[in-house]
């Protein structure tokens, strides 16, 4: 393809579709690719509650594409294809796809991070019946009711933490004796008078009658089995940031995240991160859209300095 776009961006989820409407909004030729629907991770999630301007929340799958349908009204341009390799050199970049090559002057990244599953039977068919991956987008769902979190780490701290504040009990559910969690976590989950604690145990099959119902519980120990009734249950074993096709072009954290502050800008000029792919302290969708509406900023301003 010999058009060369002024924004690419990579990802149509909440910060790539912001990135798009602020793009097109400054009279940016904007180009935003996506594998499969738009919202990403959001059409996962039935009911979105915490996201601004929706007095009765919204489902997923609706807001992805009021936020596509936002972008395309500003002239922002989407095609339906897969990214199989990027060269981000240069003053052009390059970005293979099923669909052929596509050329721009600068490149947003907004391609998300991937919550880990358990990977056991009816986890899939099960999610948003009862399975979830985030608390805090999910949780008052399960005001007053039983609910599970599966993990050791800070995430898992963190959301057993949180729903304690809503629901009636909360088990805490980790395959070794300790948790992973940092120490300022145990003091307050200890303390916590509706946290159980279900220690060197993992979870070996979701007990469900169209929605999650209990859990079947496996010692680490000894290999006995026993249930747990439970309304949901929230897996917390971590994310994985899908940056496998710039892990060699730009510079990384330890997790895999592309290291990119509040400017999103990243190691290579041209280039920035947006949304769940990047470092950062908090993944929300409102914190993506943010960091959607800067990326576009930055771009712009790359854009305007490397004329001159």
């Amino acid at each position: 393809m010999d058009r060369i776009y002024d924004v690419l961006i990579i990802g149509g989820g909440p910060a790539g579709y912001t990135a798009a409407m602020y793009a097109a909004r400054a009279g940016l030729d904007t180009l935003l690719t996506e594998r499969y629907i738009a919202g990403g991770q959001m059409t996962q999630t039935s009911q979105i509650d915490n996201y601004p301007g929706f007095e009765a929340g919204i489902e997923g799958y609706e807001l992805g594409y009021k936020m596509q349908q936002g972008a395309e009204r500003f002239g922002a341009q989407t095609v339906r294809t897969n990214v199989l390799a990027a060269d981000l050199s240069g003053d052009i970049k390059k970005i293979e796809t099923d669909s052929g090559i596509l050329s721009s002057r600068s490149v947003i990244i907004a391609t998300g991070a991937a919550h880990r599953h358990l990977g056991i039977a009816n986890e899939e068919k099960l999610i948003g019946k009862g399975v979830g991956y985030c608390a805090a987008c999910d949780g008052m769902f399960y005001k007053g009711k039983t609910v599970a979190v599966v993990g050791g780490g800070n995430s898992a701290a963190a959301d057993a933490l949180l729903l304690s504040k809503i629901c009636k009990k909360v088990f805490l559910i980790h395959r070794r004796d300790t948790l992973r969690a940092e120490k300022f976590y145990h003091k307050p989950l200890t303390n916590a008078d509706n946290i159980e604690f279900v220690l060197n145990s993992t979870v070996s099959d979701i007990i469900s009658d169209k929605t999650v119902t209990g859990l079947k519980i496996r010692s680490t120990t000894d290999g006995k089995e026993s249930e747990i009734a439970c309304d949901g249950i929230f897996i917390s074993i971590g994310r994985t940031p899908q940056t496998e096709l710039f892990d060699k072009q730009l510079d990384l954290d330890k997790n895999g995240y592309i290291i990119a502050d509040e400017s999103t800008r990243t190691s290579v000029n041209g280039v920035f991160a947006a949304g769940d792919v990047r470092t950062k302290a908090l993944r929300q969708v409102v914190t993506a859209a943010a960091d959607g509406a800067a990326a576009a900023h930055f771009a712009e301003e790359y854009l305007e300095t490397s004329k001159q």
